[in-house]
């Protein structure tokens, strides 16, 4: 069974940077690929970054493209979002995610929590102005 557990949300300013961390264990960790994803308070859980595995390539929403990068440690079987130039419209729960592994995914099912199967628990980011 495989499990997801994040750490490293809090409170920031704007400007600020946060580095987020989701652990993984109970399977190969090099075989799925990882997503972030992030819901804020009455909206729709949105997208925010990805990183394929096997390669490495990475996907990011336009809205953190050039401020958030998304990293993994296989050794430690860790995956990271590094958060800079933080807003106050960065404010949410943060999760990350896991698929199956099983198949190729496109870059557009990387890009939505429907194509990943194992879930954290969520961490929350709070970011004031």
């Amino acid at each position: 069974q495989v499990q997801l557990v994040e750490s490293g949300g809090g409170l920031g300013q704007a400007g600020d940077s946060l580095r987020l961390s989701c652990a993984f264990s109970g399977r190969t960790a090099s075989s799925f690929d990882m997503g972030w994803f992030r819901q804020a308070p009455g909206k729709e859980r949105e997208f925010v970054a990805a990183i394929r595995w096997p390669g490495g390539t990475t996907y990011y929403a336009d809205s953190v493209k050039g401020r958030f990068s998304i990293s993994r440690d296989n050794a430690k079987t860790t995956v990271f979002l590094q958060m800079n130039s933080l807003k106050p419209g960065d404010t949410a729960v943060y999760y990350c995610a896991a698929n199956r592994g099983d198949a190729y995914y496109s870059q557009s099912a990387l890009q939505d929590g429907r194509f990943y199967y194992y879930w954290g628990q969520g961490t929350q980011v709070t970011v004031s102005s």
